[in-house]
């Protein structure tokens, strides 16, 4: 079993890491194997500002073989068919060994793509293993149902795996979402081939050693790391491929809709983001938690989190009580080393990211916006952009409507609650939203309102394996997570016998 250092200091995370020596190879048929034209990509960690692996760059060859595999593994039964509560028990396995290499998965997870070890250890390892354990619950307790038929016939209706999902995941929660994609179509019955994005392959990789380890069949579960363009269009396109279940940015999302409809049309599940309000009305009387909530909701990750509260939508008569408690807020938010476990945000995942975010900063003054805190531009090497507060921004300026994915928040003031609710619908993403009052029917009245597929009350990220999650309009089609995950890596079949 391995050593638990989750409480250790700085001074050891930064040891381990000076030794780390990740496997970056392709998992196929429960094997480690390099890709088949001997290509990798570096993995460059924010972290150490170096590379820290080779990752092997699948294509199409590598692809082929790993749905293959995947399609021996489904078509054989040996986990599609297999009982019930042997399966169960194989993932309640798997789970146990993902908590016992917490501290392992949680250092992979800080190198690659930057995030504060403290985060990596309770929330991303920690709900990964919840999820898996979870959805190894759901696999004995999930019922089919027998339709009220005439008495001279029986309607059975069941739920039939799919076949070989293709699941592919973005780098800002590499482990957990992959987790949400594996959970529910392993549970299913279903044969997967993940791939993961090419800057934060690691976690996945060695997520499937640990379900061989586990028990779980060779071929259910690979891994093909590899560029988009390559592993991840061949895996969207393949006629051997059910599903592909996609989270990342909306032109990619549109692709796999196209690609689908080139190849078998396949399901299409997908994520894609949002731009999710937090209103505040002006009966909130508790700003300084109102302040302290919405600051976490959108620097946490480096604002590098699809569901990001990243545009406040406030009232005038509590606008400057709100920013007053969101700068002490911003002032105590400890940025720097991911490696401290007392730091509260570490760097962007990569140059290409913090340029794209640079190219938002760049935009505040052109319509009058101004800067209540943060707003430098980080240059060279540097990956550090400080928490920013930006008011008197126009809700249909791009800093109002695009995703920035990085520490930045916007505000817009509206004049009551009524034109709060309209510019908080006011975009084409759906992913999620809140709304900050102290009256309960108004709360209820404006969740039912907001077009979006969480509406938290008086929190934010409020988020748990129990629930749905997914969005409205441009933030995608689907839900991840809870007991309707699995409809979505299922088919009905009914089945009608005529007793007469």
């Amino acid at each position: 079993m391995p050593t638990i250092l989750t409480m250790s200091t700085t001074e050891i995370w930064q040891e381990r890491a000076s030794k780390v020596k990740p496997n970056g190879n392709i998992f196929i048929d429960g094997k480690s194997i390099p890709s088949a034209s001997g290509k990798t990509l570096e993995d460059f960690s924010p972290v150490l500002n170096r590379s820290i692996a080779n990752i092997a760059a699948g294509d199409s060859e590598d692809v082929n073989k790993a749905v293959a595999s995947a399609k021996r593994a489904f078509d054989s039964g040996i986990w599609s068919q297999m009982n019930p509560r042997d399966k169960k028990a194989i993932m309640l396995r798997w789970a146990e060994l993902l908590n016992q290499h917490r501290d392992e998965l949680a250092l992979l997870e800080t190198l690659d793509v930057g995030k504060p070890i403290s985060d990596s250890l309770a929330v991303d390892t920690r709900n990964s293993a919840r999820v898996i354990q979870w959805y190894a619950e759901t696999i004995d307790k999930t019922y089919d149902e027998i339709a009220p038929a005439p008495r001279n016939a029986l309607a059975m209706v069941t739920r039939e795996p799919l076949g070989v999902i293709g699941a592919i995941v973005p780098w800002n929660y590499p482990m957990s979402i992959t987790s949400w994609k594996l959970g529910p179509a392993l549970a299913m019955g279903n044969s997967i081939v993940i791939k993961p994005a090419e800057n934060s392959s690691l976690t996945a990789i060695r997520m499937a050693e640990l379900a061989i380890e586990a028990g779980l069949p060779e071929g259910v579960f690979n891994v093909v790391p590899g560029l988009g363009a390559e592993a991840g269009q061949a895996l969207a396109k393949h006629m051997d491929v059910a599903k592909i279940a996609f989270t990342g940015s909306g032109p990619t999302g549109r692709k796999m809709l196209q690609y689908a409809a080139e190849s078998n049309m396949k399901q299409v599940s997908l994520e894609l983001g949002g731009k999710s309000p937090q209103v505040v009305l002006s009966d909130c009387t508790n700003l300084k938690l109102a302040a302290e909530t919405i600051g976490w909701a959108i620097y946490y990750n480096a604002g590098q989190t699809c569901n990001a509260g990243s545009r406040i939508i406030v009232e005038k008569s509590v606008k400057e009580e709100l920013f007053s408690h969101l700068k002490e807020f911003a002032k105590n938010f400890k940025v720097g080393d991911p490696l401290n476990p007392e730091t509260m945000m570490g760097p962007i995942v990569s140059k290409v990211q913090r340029d794209r975010v640079n190219s938002y900063l760049e935009l505040i003054g052109q319509n009058n916006e101004e800067v209540v805190f943060g707003g430098e531009k980080a240059t060279g090497d540097d990956l550090y952009i400080q928490p920013t507060l930006i008011s008197n921004v126009s809700n249909t300026s791009r800093l109002a409507q695009e995703e920035i994915f990085g520490p930045v928040l916007v505000a817009i003031e509206a004049k009551d609650s009524d034109e709060a609710l309209k510019l908080a619908n006011q975009t084409e993403y759906g992913l999620a939203a809140s709304v900050w009052t102290d009256n309960v029917s108004k709360a209820h009245n404006f969740a039912r309102a907001l077009r979006a597929g969480t509406v938290w009350i008086n929190t934010f990220d409020a988020l748990d394996v129990i629930t749905p999650f997914g969005g409205f309009g441009a933030s995608g089609t689907g839900r991840d997570k809870s007991l309707h995950a699995l409809d979505a890596y299922s088919a009905l079949k009914t089945t009608w016998v005529d007793l007469s």
